[in-house]
């Protein structure tokens, strides 16, 4: 069960926030148990791997600097190689030994060595925005690219993890930044979505297509496209959008009641020293609300969706059944921002001290949410929702709204199912039966889980002083069944002779495959990819 607790007095987690150095070349690791043979191309993660520059400490889990992971499979031998995304972050704060660029939640202060003149006129040339890409690396066409959730992407080369260059799509689209969690096509085809300046000067939130391999060898980044807009509910103020849901026909996109207050974030931050972190705020009396939009022709559905407040980040997966499009997500309860507990400070406290922070914050739950397709407007008052094998209800209210009220798939108090992945390749935008996800235990990763998403059955990975970082399936090709094939999950275990490795579980049952051990620690990584 995913409730087991394991206590952490020991405080080793503190060890996945400190800086470490890159690689000159990749470790040869120790395996243990046997590589499965269809594994034969490389594990890419990113995380923070720079904590501070000279004696300036950046202060959210966000802003430490872009470390690129890679683990490559071949004949059964596992090699670890890591290095630092060359940004312009990075380089400019390696060069001047303090940090130049503005992370999310660490402002950087003028250059001491300029006069208040040239300070003065900095000011108004406007911010620089971040392109420390720490966040996700993902395909497009046959390049592959570093994230984060501006407008810069990075391009690498996934041999040598050489930074390639710096990409603007405010360059091809009207955008402001786009997430780091893509929807990518058998075909190739990528489909993102951010934030933008919509029709009147008002906020609008826009989904992006960018297209596959290009015949004639062209970047299909700047073939780039807007498919649909989404509104805004507040015309300055846009939810902070994370990631979106997409079915075979659909789009889904969740309007959380955490926003960006962008008049703060273009007037004082620059001047009074704030960040990006400064610019949220929550509007306590929103609520949520749920858009859909036609995938082909992109086209708005004018639908009111509504229910109760919630944060979210990850999508699981979402799909269509019988006139209903499902979605199912990692949330936490209420309308507060998940990322005022994501300070460092925070994060490396005594344990004790950690589950008290973790008291005050918003609930984790799994959720299913159910949307119905076909609404009659005199169906007031009864339950839209005639799926039989979930509680998940829409109903229809005097005022044209459709209030939604999700089926708990997984709750445990402050025990989060998070980071979740699926077989993507496979049952992305299909029904579904299984998840994978990260436990954190009170913010801290401890576990891998698997959750079947019909039955609520769940698995659980585990070991004492072990933190994981999220779990991505890749398929056995001998199997059909959706859960046939392996998770890949890198542990820092920083007690031990060897203090990083990446662990490969049957992702039936969770059972150990394998493990290739390095003698090297491994910083907290976010999210990454298997190429195979």
């Amino acid at each position: 069960m995913c409730l087991n607790r394991f206590e952490h007095p020991a405080g080793n987690y503190k060890k996945i926030f400190e800086t470490c150095e890159e690689l000159v070349e990749p470790l040869p690791a120790t395996v243990t148990g046997r590589i499965p043979p269809f594994l034969k191309g490389s594990l890419l993660r990113l995380g923070p791997g720079l904590f501070e520059v000279g004696d300036e400490p950046f202060y959210h889990l966000f802003d430490g600097q872009a470390l690129l992971h890679k683990f490559d499979f071949k004949n059964g031998q596992v090699t670890y190689f890591r290095k630092f995304l060359r940004t312009d972050a990075y380089v400019r704060a390696i060069t001047e030994k303090r940090v130049v660029i503005t992370e999310f939640g660490t402002f950087a202060y003028p250059d001491p060595c300029k006069n208040i003149f040239s300070r003065f006129f900095s000011y108004f040339k406007g911010v620089e925005v971040t392109d420390n890409c720490l966040v996700n690396v993902y395909p497009i066409g046959e390049d592959y690219y570093a994230c984060t959730e501006t407008n810069y992407v990075t391009k690498i080369n996934t041999d040598t993890l050489e930074t390639l260059k710096k990409v603007d799509f405010c360059n091809y689209v009207n955008i402001n930044g786009v997430t780091a969690h893509p929807h990518i096509e058998k075909d190739g085809t990528v489909y993102n979505i951010g934030n933008c300046m919509g029709k009147g000067a008002s906020l609008a939130y826009n989904i992006i297509m960018t297209p596959p391999t290009q015949k004639d060898k062209s970047d299909p980044v700047e073939k780039s496209k807007v498919v649909v807009q989404f509104p805004s509910a507040e015309r300055f103020k846009p939810s902070y959008v994370h990631s979106f849901g997409m079915s075979e026909n659909y789009f889904v996109f969740v309007e959380t009641p955490v926003k960006i207050n962008l008049l703060k974030f273009l007037s004082a931050w620059s001047i009074r020293g704030s960040n990006y972190m400064d610019c949220f705020e929550s509007n306590e009396n929103q609520g949520t609300l749920f858009h859909i939009a036609r995938k082909n022709p992109g086209e708005y559905i004018d639908m009111k969706f509504k229910g109760a407040a919630i944060g979210m980040f990850h999508h699981i997966n979402t799909y269509e059944d019988d006139g209903f499009i499902v979605f199912d997500l990692c949330s936490w309860k209420g309308f507060e921002f998940v990322y005022n507990y994501l300070w460092l400070a925070n994060l490396r406290t005594n344990w004790e001290e950690v589950k008290k922070a973790a008291m005050m914050a918003p609930q984790p739950e799994v959720r299913r949410y159910v949307i119905p397709l076909d609404i009659h407007k005199e169906e007031q008052g009864k339950n839209l929702v005639s799926l039989p094998y979930t509680t998940a209800t829409a109903t229809m209210h005097a005022d044209g709204t459709v209030w939604l009220e999700p089926e708990v798939l997984f709750s445990g108090p402050r025990q989060a199912f998070e980071f979740p992945q699926i077989n993507y390749k496979r049952f992305g935008g299909k029904n579904y039966t299984y998840a994978y996800g990260l436990g954190l235990n009170h913010f801290i990763p401890d576990r891998i889980c698997k959750l079947n998403v019909r039955t609520k059955e769940t698995w659980v990975w585990q070991e004492p002083d072990s933190y994981p970082s999220e779990p991505l399936f890749v398929q056995n090709p001998d199997s059909a069944d959706e859960d046939d094939g392996v998770l890949l999950t890198i542990i820092a275990a920083p007690g031990s002779q060897r203090p990083g490795y990446l662990l490969i579980l049957n992702a039936k049952d969770l059972s150990e495959v394998a493990r290739a051990e390095v003698e090297c620690t491994i910083p907290v990584t976010f999210h990454g990819m298997y190429k195979p």
